[in-house]
């Protein structure tokens, strides 16, 4: 499905019935990447699962954006399709747009969920991190293929592309993008998060290591941890059975 937010084509998908919940994918990804959750969640609830905009079906901003406009977009989303209360879940970028969103209070939201989020400053440059971020993506992305020699092949194709020049090839847009948000801290929009707040992280997380989670729980009132021992940035797709009982429990008064 399609919609015009300010002029921009933006693709998302829903199903299910129930109270919504927002998927928000992480960099340089897209709504396939969250397709585990929203097929699970939509037994119970009405999922919405989005292409951020830049990103998959969506079209790319003109101009490069701020984790501000991020969220702007996110809230003239949820307007748009007119969600009200929404329970927000967002991996990586998609967690930095929550935060900055929730943070900023332009919006009443019933719960948020953080999978392995940005919105901490980085000590690395924003080229490491748009260059782990995709390289990541891309290969827990091609594990959902069929395991054909085609799609195994195409796998080793994508890989060796995305692991060495990623950055470099990229549109201008987007990597200009990164280096603004990457620099943008979030920390003190974080004490403004008053609603129930879950937090799921990889412990051997690279590209947002397992110190900014525990200052987003230090920071985020009503807010609780889980760790997964020896999982990586996409710790949600390498510990799915887990993910999904714990999602569930979390929002087992919301169904």
């Amino acid at each position: 499905m399609n919609i015009n937010i300010n002029g921009y084509n933006i693709n998302y998908e829903v199903s299910g019935e129930g109270k919504p919940v927002v998927l928000v994918h992480g960099w340089l990804t897209d709504l396939n990447t969250m397709k585990p959750l929203q097929n699970h969640l939509s037994k119970n609830f009405k999922v919405y699962n989005l292409d951020v905009i830049g990103f998959g079906k969506s079209d790319l901003p003109k101009e490069p954006l701020s984790t501000e406009d991020f969220s702007n977009f996110l809230n003239d989303f949820l307007d748009a399709l007119n969600i009200e209360n929404p329970i927000l879940i967002g991996h990586s970028n998609g967690g930095r747009m929550i935060i900055n969103l929730v943070g900023r209070n332009l919006r009443k939201v019933n719960k948020i969920v953080l999978i392995d989020s940005a919105g901490i400053v980085p000590k690395r440059k924003p080229k490491y991190y748009f260059k782990v971020y995709t390289f990541k993506a891309v290969k827990n992305i091609t594990k959902l293929f069929p395991k054909t020699e085609m799609f195994n092949n195409m796998r080793e194709r994508m890989l060796g592309k995305f692991g060495s020049s990623d950055y470099k090839q990229s549109p201008e847009v987007l990597r200009k993008t990164m280096s603004k948000i990457v620099n943008e801290d979030q920390k003190s929009l974080m004490p403004n998060i008053k609603v129930p707040t879950l937090i799921i992280w990889g412990e051997k997380d690279t590209a947002t290591p397992l110190e900014d989670a525990k200052t987003m729980e230090k920071l985020i009132p009503d807010s609780g941890l889980v760790v997964y021992p020896g999982r990586s940035h996409f710790s949600y797709l390498e510990e799915l059975g887990s993910v999904l009982v714990v999602l569930d429990e979390f929002l087992k008064n919301d169904r």
